[in-house]
Formats: C-alpha cells, sequence, structure tokens
C-alpha cells in the first residue's frame, strides 16, 4: 500500500513516538522511509548573530547538529527493523518544506509526532502538525504523545 512514508522529525519526544510508528509501518509494507529534518529559518533569522564570532558558532549551526542527531536516531531505531532510511536536512519554514518534500518524492503517506498544547499556545503560533494536515495532498498520520501534568 505504501511505498514511501515520510516521517518529520524534529528530535522531540514526540518524534520518538512518532519515529516507532513509521518504522512500523515501513516495515510492514516494506517501504522506503524518509526521515526529514527541517531547520527552522524563522528561529535562526530572529537573531542578530552579534554574540557569535563565526556562522559555526550560531544558532543556525546548532540547529543543524540538531537536526543531523535526530535523523541519526531514526536511522539506527530503523537499522534495528531492517528498515531503509533517506536522510534529509533541508532550512525553511517546516510545515511548507514538509510539504514541499512529500510532493517532490512521491511520498504516499507522512507520519508526524505531536503533543498536546495549551489552547493559547496553538492559537497565538498554530503547530506544524496542524498546518501540514491542512496543506498536504497526501495522507497524514498524526502519532498523539500525552503530556505529563
Amino acid at each position: 500500500m505504501y511505498e514511501n512514508i515520510l516521517l518529520a522529525t524534529d528530535g522531540s519526544i514526540a518524534s520518538r513516538d512518532a519515529t516507532a510508528h513509521a518504522i512500523g509501518l515501513a516495515d510492514l509494507h516494506d517501504a522506503m522511509l524518509h526521515a526529514l529534518y527541517v531547520v527552522d529559518s524563522d528561529v535562526y533569522s530572529a537573531y542578530s548573530g552579534d554574540e557569535y564570532v563565526d556562522e559555526h558558532e550560531g544558532p543556525e549551526h546548532g540547529l543543524e547538529e540538531a537536526g543531523e542527531d535526530a535523523l541519526a536516531t531514526v536511522t539506527d531505531r530503523a537499522a534495528d527493523r531492517g528498515v531503509e532510511v533517506i536522510e534529509t536536512l533541508r532550512h525553511g519554514r517546516p510545515h511548507e518544506e514538509i510539504v514541499d518534500y512529500a510532493d517532490e518524492e512521491s511520498v504516499d503517506l507522512i507520519v508526524l509526532g505531536t503533543r498536546r498544547h495549551p489552547e493559547e499556545y496553538r492559537s497565538l503560533l498554530g503547530s506544524v502538525t496542524d498546518r501540514v494536515v491542512r496543506l498536504s495532498d497526501e495522507p497524514v498520520v498524526v502519532v498523539k504523545t500525552p503530556v505529563e501534568s
């Protein structure tokens, strides 16, 4: 049923549960798993960078390192199940990059993790998951992670 499954990860706890789900689906369907981490350009462009000596110390570099670690974690976990992974790190607005990647790579399914956030947070900022669900032409599986009170 699925040949290409996209897991969008940010390395968070919610992504951990989504990773397990995506790997299980890829294993079940003998599908290629695409792991995507998006370095949020809005985050690092908000900083002036005046306190950094060079680009290897700034927030963009730190986010890239976090992304590389998150992607390596997905690949390691998938290897335990014999699932092949294509790792991709992109820069931009996460929801846009996820939807664009899915279209470009002919993805059959997108898997995302989410945590329940307070209503005030969602109304002010929205959610990458919410935006992907609304904008994607592909089916989206949302793996919910409980938040401890």
